[in-house]
């Protein structure tokens, strides 16, 4: 792509943006209105990017030359875009309407992603009733979901984001859900803690159920069932997401308790199969679920459907792809006000950084510019008094503002200002400004600050974010909000020419470990001197 007319147009472009500043643009109310875009609720406003209608037009001609329409359609269809693994990638199916048609290897998936989510369905719903019943006879309130990365992060930001939906929340009265993802036996202390067996359902999620972590972590949970309940109540109080049903069925789990997804779905990309559905539907129930697949559905049809003008996902990865490739800009901050969304960076830095974190393009050509993105984020205004700072005077990061209309949860105190929601909300609409306008020494000579400290005060400005404004925080635009975020991270990657849907780079380190772990074992239970590693490996298992 960078060998093309369009990429060096817009290579060409960066000097006259350099040229201008945020305060100078923020001023032209025709560029303010042209860089807005609202879907369903949804408002996007653009216009404190570092870039002009022209810049977004290039960028446009840059998209044609990627063939992103194409690219896009290409996913929707079901080809095997995963070439290095040769899959199709149909996240997209799993929240499709039960009458749609989308093909994989010739076959309609839809009615076979139905097929779990009736299961799902009827299974949280004997489950929520009381009727399914552990091995004392007690109906299950708690629920530990076992698995790690896709497998976690996805249904963690969802549950997260649920928790203080009053809808959501009575339909999770006297419930609780929690997640065991890490192998530190420490986060198998945390999940536990205060939990009765008795009352107890484990989910074990893993597609293969070979997941070195997931599955130590099922056996150590597993053997806290046992020595409290005896070995039968395995298949009371453990279920499955997987599609390795032979080695669901050696562990002591019913077969028929167990939830299949399928190798076109990703894990980064699973939270809307079972990996994420049964979970939050034994917590929520599946109403509530529901809503939230038809959330991501709704932008999946807009992504598909409408021009680049108003493609909330296409602007989006666009607009990452001038910041990085061009403007030079490697990280981009994720800051939700709403501590409802708290674990929406951690599941988007693995989306991104995941997807796009690669070097070399779906050709295994090396690329020869920077692909990928740096993602973090905190809630405002907790990342306020945390790295705010650097993102003012420091270096240039573009800032992702997400603000909700309605809170989850309004406080207004008699004799207050404003509301608790609105003193939120003045730093949602303060800071991405204080960003864009900076304060200049003349501003700050005007108002007498004494002159040794005018440079520590000065704020260049001109640093770009863009803002999100949502009606509402329910389980709809939770779902909206993941999909977004889904298909913009995929235009990224179609853009730069890479496999957004393999992840290599997760494989060496897994395998080095698994020497580690033999040698462990052998110093452990035969005395065996460290052997076979560099130097500076050796003296530090030596010190273990």
């Amino acid at each position: 792509i960078s060998d093309t007319d369009q990429w060096k147009a817009l290579q060409a472009h960066v000097g006259a943006i350099h040229k201008t500043h945020l305060r100078d643009l923020m001023a032209d109310a025709d560029r303010c209105k042209a860089m807005t875009v609202e879907f369903e609720g949804i408002y996007l406003d653009y216009a404190r990017q570092q870039a002009t209608t022209e810049t977004i037009d290039k960028l446009f001609k840059l998209a044609e030359a990627a063939k992103l329409k194409e690219k896009i359609e290409k996913m929707f269809n079901g080809d095997k875009i995963n070439s290095t693994e040769n899959r199709s990638v149909l996240h997209v199916a799993l929240r499709a309407p039960r009458d749609a048609v989308i093909h994989s290897d010739g076959v309609n998936v839809v009615p076979e992603v139905w097929a779990v989510i009736d299961k799902i369905k009827h299974f949280s719903e004997t489950f929520r009733s009381g009727s399914w019943v552990g091995a004392t006879g007690k109906p299950l309130t708690n629920v530990v979901s076992v698995g790690i990365g896709g497998s976690f992060l996805g249904p963690l930001f969802v549950h997260t984001a649920l928790q203080t939906d009053p809808e959501a929340a009575e339909s999770a009265k006297g419930r609780q859900l929690r997640f065991l993802a890490n192998v530190d036996p420490v986060d198998v202390a945390r999940s536990i803690k205060n939990l009765d067996p008795e009352t107890t359902l484990v989910v074990i999620v893993s597609k293969t159920f070979t997941t070195a972590e997931t599955m130590l972590n099922a056996r150590t949970i597993k053997e806290w069932i046992v020595s409290s309940l005896g070995p039968q109540a395995v298949s009371k109080h453990m279920i499955a997401v997987s599609t390795n049903l032979k080695l669901v069925k050696e562990f002591g789990i019913d077969p028929n308790n167990a939830f299949g997804f399928w190798d076109w779905v990703g894990g980064r990309y699973s939270v809307c199969s079972a990996v994420g559905v049964l979970p939050l539907s034994l917590q929520y129930g599946f109403p509530i679920v529901q809503k939230f697949l038809e959330g991501a559905s709704s932008i999946d049809n807009h992504f598909r459907t409408s021009s680049f003008e108003k493609n909330l996902p296409v602007l989006l990865g666009l607009l990452s792809v001038w910041n990085v490739s061009f403007l030079g800009y490697p990280a981009r901050a994720i800051l939700p006000y709403s501590q409802a969304l708290e674990k929406l960076a951690p599941h988007i830095q693995q989306l991104s950084m995941e997807s796009n974190g690669k070097g070399v393009s779906i050709d295994g050509v090396r690329l020869p510019y920077e692909a990928g993105e740096i993602d973090f984020g905190e809630p405002g205004t907790n990342g306020q008094h945390s790295f705010y700072q650097l993102i003012h005077q420091g270096r240039v990061i573009p800032c992702d503002f997400i603000g909700v209309i309605k809170s989850q949860q309004p406080v207004y105190l008699k004799g207050e200002t404003v509301s608790n929601h609105d003193e939120l909300m003045s730093n949602f609409f303060a800071q991405p400004d204080a960003l864009a306008y900076g304060k200049t020494p003349e501003q700050l000579r005007s108002e007498n600050v004494s002159e040794n400290l005018i440079p520590h005060k000065t704020f260049q400005g001109n640093r770009p974010s863009l803002s999100f404004l949502l009606s509402s925080l329910s389980a709809y635009e939770i779902g909206q909000l993941l999909a977004i975020y889904e298909h913009r991270i995929a235009v990224q990657g179609f853009i730069w020419g890479i496999n957004s849907f393999d992840q290599w780079g997760v494989e060496l380190g897994k395998s080095l470990a698994s020497q580690v772990r033999k040698q462990l074992h052998a110093s452990r239970m035969e005395g065996k001197p460290v052997e076979g590693f560099n130097p500076s490996s050796a003296s530090l298992l030596a010190r273990y």
